[in-house]
């Protein structure tokens, strides 16, 4: 399927671990640009969302931003630092033996021991379930990215289709004009040579005829033009990315065109080439989104 370089995705997710967002922009650009902002804790997933990326896109500027908001609250557990706290209080022991009994401290308190620099803890992250979790959140958001792709290619190979068929009605219309302008140009130089015939080398008239015969020939342009447009088609109807054939092809038919301009000495002629002209550049800017 077809698919456009333009689309946005976004996919996020929360558990005990914390809340997970991807954002995923796509534009056009000759050749796969991955460019990813990750959080500190999560940095590590770099080669693998770039291999993840390569495997599925082929074109396109590429911006990925993961964001990771860590739990609070409820949802951060807090440990007794049990080795300090065996510490703490066998320190205060210790010094109550030595002053002896009736100079003896009182016991810490609970709330003196908790408020001792060290003595809670919070649990680290499970950073294992988290680099797993953003990697199935980026596969997903990624799928999502591909689909809104695909549905913009579809319509971009809709418009490109129509203006392909006006192309071939152009180049039906400049075939149908050639014999009548033939015609009108050979009663013309008839015309003009009935009147200097006698004044003319007549080896010399033959070259001008033939020199002018070359000129006005555009059977082969003609023929250049619609063999480039079967191609677009056909291109269209395959598989895999398209955007880099499709705008050699484009190309091919802006050469023809103003092949057919450059050769025209009749008004109709030449404002089919001018049309043929604005239909080619209006393809090739569709093109130019195309994977």
């Amino acid at each position: 399927m077809i698919k456009s370089m333009t689309a946005f995705a976004r996919r996020q997710t929360g558990g005990a671990s914390g809340e997970l967002s991807w954002e995923i922009r796509s534009v056009n650009h000759r050749f796969l640009e991955p460019n990813l902002r990750l959080p500190e804790e999560l940095r590590g997933l770099d080669p693998d969302v770039r291999e993840r990326l390569s495997a599925r896109l082929s074109r396109g500027k590429i911006d990925c931003t993961l964001r990771f908001v860590a739990p609070t609250g409820g949802g951060v557990e807090l440990r007794i630092n049990e080795p300090l706290l065996s510490q703490v209080l066998s320190a205060a022991e210790r010094i109550a033996a030595r002053m002896g009994d009736s100079r003896a401290p009182s016991t810490p308190s609970v709330m003196d021991l908790l408020r001792w620099p060290g003595m809670l803890e919070e649990s680290e992250p499970d950073m294992d379930s988290l680099n797993t979790a953003a990697r199935a959140l980026f596969d997903d958001t990624l799928t999502e990215l591909i689909a809104a792709r695909e549905r913009e290619g579809t319509r971009l190979r809709a418009l490109i289709e129509q203006r392909s068929e006006r192309l071939a009605a152009l180049v039906a219309e400049a075939r149908a004009r050639m014999p009548q302008l033939l015609d009108e140009m050979r009663r013309r130089i008839s015309g003009r040579l009935a009147e200097v015939r006698g004044e003319l080398d007549p080896n010399r008239l033959e070259q001008e005829m033939v020199l002018l015969a070359q000129r006005c020939d555009v059977d082969e342009e003609m023929d250049r033009l619609s063999g480039h447009i079967e191609e677009v088609r056909r291109t269209l109807a395959g598989e895999g990315p398209v955007g880099r054939r499709l705008d050699f092809l484009m190309q091919e038919l802006n050469r023809e065109a103003n092949t057919l301009g450059s050769k025209s000495s009749d008004a109709t002629l030449t404002r089919i080439a001018v049309d043929m002209k604005v239909l080619i550049e209006q393809m090739r800017e569709q093109i130019q989104n195309l994977e």
